[in-house]
């Protein structure tokens, strides 16, 4: 057996940048890095050696880091990676939360903080967690929850059977999810004799599997059955590469279709059969059909509370759940009749099943009255009041062609986006709203340039995540990666405010003029934009966006446009309730009038069946 004589971090680094995904391409798009000690003499030295083999990209904050690989992931539909490399530490622990918002969405990252001394010598050295009563505990045990795969690599030739773990974990349909290898800082530096043969190139090709033939013969029946179904598009539709599957299933059949935020854009917002957005943010003419649905069927989603708006939408007394998953976890959540397979092989032998069943048809104009509904709150304002959200939406909208990939993830602009935007192609939607993690929106949108560097990538963002985090602004200036970035100011956490006084509450510590302060907040966003890089102005109107829309879109580097906005107003058309729970005892009379209003809602939800 030939072997080659290298540390444990260089054959890592050597063997991450051969493996390759079903189309030939190299399955990892690179490494994001900050060094630190624990990191940077063995992995460093590791990835200076690949050059553009293996590129390192070097970022400005370890969770923004993270949030760009895995936003390059999710724009990839899952056919790409990065990893992502940190010290031990806050290095490390800045990353659990991009950890959790990998887990939550079903995306591939490869995250490998550096660790403690596997040799403990030196214990214990900067920055090292200690436990009291465990030995082996470190920081990165924070990871473990988070991670759909865990290791942590104490001696080299562990890398032997962890790092084809690893790539089995980030390449399997059902299995996905963010893997964490927590690489003790000594081992990295460790000489190994490798057999060559672990180097050689290898392809993971997409698994489709099949669904059970009896699970079939049921979602058929129920299909047939059913007088008036719904399908509902989740991300999976996305990932399984299913869109065009997925229209040709509905119009076959006569199906309607409703969208989660992570399946919107599966379909064309024209088409007939696609009724908009689905739950708590959604459509009107989307939630009309789910509420008098008889057949959900399901289709790549986990069924989170704002599509089933808190499992109090689906009205119908006889109504069943359909759900058709690539994770059987997913599929059997709520008694469903599960179908556990891919989602573009399954529909496509469904539809060969079904032969010509069509249901019924429905209303064509429950789709037109909430298309008016959507024109009419996002038409430009026609006052000198401040703008809405859905305003600037439609600016947006108005000022971008139908290959633009918006990108949001907190706040009010989700939901918003989710009823109002129109999207017209696949991956045209990059919403993160599993996690609905704040500050994701900037790193997202590199992230998303970097997997789609020939579409425009707008980043909406409100000033209360852009404040939580903005530094990949500058490393996409620094990369040369462009987006354009819509700074909407309304002064503060504008959406959780307005849940705030909806649950009865007083507006308090959420927007700044209602925090608890000394000097006033007068932050210029224009000029903090500007001194990472990014070209920036602030417009004071709807038309004047429009204009610098224009401007940016032409520009030759990430450009930063700010508006000032009203915090106050939602789009009222379309949505539903949501679960949130209301104090039980307050001497406030708002509070006990707000909990009288949930009591009865909550008699509405339907979760057990």
């Amino acid at each position: 057996m030939k072997t080659v004589r290298l540390t444990a971090a260089q054959a890592m680094v050597r063997y991450l940048s051969v493996q390759l995904n079903h189309d030939g391409e190299g399955f990892f798009g690179g490494c994001w890095a900050i060094f630190g000690h624990g990191n940077v003499a063995g992995i460093g030295e590791a990835l200076h050696g690949a050059g553009d083999a293996f590129p390192t990209w070097r970022g400005h904050n370890e969770q923004g880091m993270a949030h760009a690989a895995i936003a390059y992931a999710k724009a990839a539909n899952r056919k790409r990676a990065m990893a992502v490399t940190t010290s031990i530490g806050p290095g490390a622990t800045n990353m659990v939360t991009a950890a959790a918002l990998a887990h939550v969405n079903r995306l591939p990252v490869l995250l490998i903080p550096g660790d403690v001394f596997a040799n403990r010598a030196p214990d214990p050295v900067l920055q090292q967690v200690e436990d009291f009563g465990d030995g082996t505990i470190s920081a990165n045990d924070c990871f473990k929850p988070v991670s759909r795969y865990f290791d942590r690599i104490t001696r080299p030739e562990q890398l032997l059977t962890a790092l084809p773990r690893a790539m089995a974990v980030l390449t399997d349909p059902a299995e996905c999810g963010p893997v964490t290898l927590a690489f003790c800082q000594d081992v990295q530096a460790e000489a190994y004799d490798w057999p060559e043969s672990f180097f050689a190139p290898k392809t993971w090709k997409q698994s489709r599997p099949r669904a059970d033939l009896d699970q079939i013969k049921d979602a058929i029946a129920a299909i047939k059955s059913a007088k008036n179904p719904l399908i509902i598009a989740g991300g999976g539709v996305h990932y399984a590469d299913a869109c065009g599957d997925l229209r040709e299933f509905a119009h076959r059949h006569n199906i309607p279709v409703a969208e989660t935020q992570a399946g919107k854009s599966a379909l064309p917002w024209d088409d007939d059969l696609n009724l908009g957005s689905i739950g708590v943010t959604g459509a009107s003419s989307a939630n009309a059909i789910a509420e008098n649905a008889d057949l959900i069927i399901a289709v790549g989603t986990r069924l989170q509370d704002f599509t089933t708006g808190s499992w109090a939408l689906f009205k119908g007394p006889n109504r069943r759940i359909l759900s058709l998953n690539v994770a059987a976890y997913d599929a059997r959540k709520h008694d469903a009749i599960s179908v556990v397979g891919d989602a573009k092989i399954t529909l496509a032998e469904l539809t060969g099943a079904l032969g010509d069943h069509r249901a019924n048809a429905i209303d064509p104009a429950l789709k037109q009255s909430w298309i008016d509904a959507v024109d009419d709150v996002t038409a430009a304002p026609t006052g000198n009041a401040l703008p809405t959200d859905a305003q600037v939406i439609g600016a947006v909208q108005r000022s971008t062609d139908e290959n633009a990939i918006v990108v949001c993830a907190a706040g009010g602009l989700p939901g918003e986006l989710h009823k109002l935007w129109k999207a017209s192609r696949p991956n045209g939607y990059h919403v993160e709203y599993g996690f609905s993690c704040m500050g994701y929106e900037i790193a997202g949108g590199l992230g998303v340039k970097m997997a789609c560097p020939d579409r425009d990538v707008v980043v909406m963002v409100g000033d209360g995540s852009y404040m939580m985090m903005n530094s990949e602004l500058a490393t996409s200036v620094m990369l040369g990666h462009k987006i354009i970035t819509v700074i909407l100011d309304n002064r503060g956490f504008g959406c959780i405010n307005r849940l705030q006084m909806a649950t009865g509450g007083e507006s308090f510590n959420n927007l700044l003029d209602t925090a608890r302060h000394a000097v006033p907040s007068a932050i210029d966003f224009t000029a903090h934009a500007g001194a990472m890089g990014a070209i920036a102005e602030k417009v004071s109107s709807i038309s004047e966006l429009e204009e610098a829309m224009v401007r940016a879109r032409k520009a030759d580097r990430s450009y930063a446009i700010v508006i000032d906005t009203d915090p106050l107003p939602s789009t009222e058309a379309g949505g539903h309730w949501w679960d949130v729970a209301v104090p039980e005892v307050s001497v406030r009379p708002s509070v006990n009038e707000a909990r009288k209003n949930y009591e009865a809602a909550l008699k509405n939800q339907r979760p057990g069946d």
